[in-house]
């Protein structure tokens, strides 16, 4: 309540000291307000470019590279423990699946598919995970039999954790709200990768650890 009245008291006081220059008030905040519309229309305009440079510049963006190759590594079949937990503090719940990664597309990208069961009903699961050469982010796609919906993240490599760290948003269907997911992707080793899930606490909307999925590949 102090701070509401404090932030009343200031706005009279500057209302005051400023009746007798309306008019100058107005004509700056006017110019203000054409000098950012020029400037947004300035950013949104089209930048030209040759055929032979836009030629050069979709070469490079279509072209695999390193990120592709170290994808590629994870081609095979995995076995892998899914350890779920429903809410903070929750006993957790453990679940045994598999997954089969190859890569597609002349090897731009990894498709997934993934199987097991959740609370005793089978689920399957597919994701499409890449580099994007032109926007410099990783990304990765999810959907599953238990839902109608596309998950979408974006995502930058960590080398100190040898991690993916992908963020992305969802729409809750249990009230309609848009929700922040975050999934955290080690690569422990050529043969061990580890999956951390985080999103919303129903109750209360603030982030936790929600699944770990361990993967270990198969010989």
């Amino acid at each position: 309540m102090k701070k509401i009245i404090i932030a009343f008291c200031t706005v009279s006081f500057l209302l005051a000291c400023n009746s007798e220059d309306k008019s100058g008030a107005k004509t700056e905040e006017a110019k203000m307000d054409s000098t950012t519309t020029v400037s947004k229309e300035k950013s949104d305009e089209w930048v030209p470019v040759d055929s032979a440079t836009a030629m050069k510049s979709m070469m490079e963006a279509g072209t695999p590279g390193q990120q592709h190759t170290m994808l590629a590594k994870s081609d095979g079949k995995w076995t892998a423990e899914t350890t779920m937990w429903m809410a903070p503090g929750a006993p957790p719940m453990v679940a045994k699946s598999s997954a089969v990664n190859k890569m597609v597309l002349g090897g731009r990208y990894q498709q997934t598919s993934f199987k097991g069961d959740f609370m005793g009903m089978p689920f399957e699961g597919s994701s499409t995970t890449g580099y994007d050469n032109a926007k410099k982010m990783y990304f990765t796609t999810w959907m599953d039999n238990m839902s109608t919906g596309l998950m979408n993240m974006e995502g930058t490599w960590d080398e100190a954790s040898k991690s993916i760290n992908f963020k992305g948003k969802m729409l809750c269907p249990a009230n309609g709200k848009e929700c922040e997911m975050r999934e955290v992707y080690k690569f422990v080793d050529d043969n061990t990768q580890v999956m951390e899930m985080y999103g919303p606490d129903m109750k209360t909307g603030k982030e936790y650890k929600s699944m770990e999925i361990k993967f270990v590949k198969s010989k």
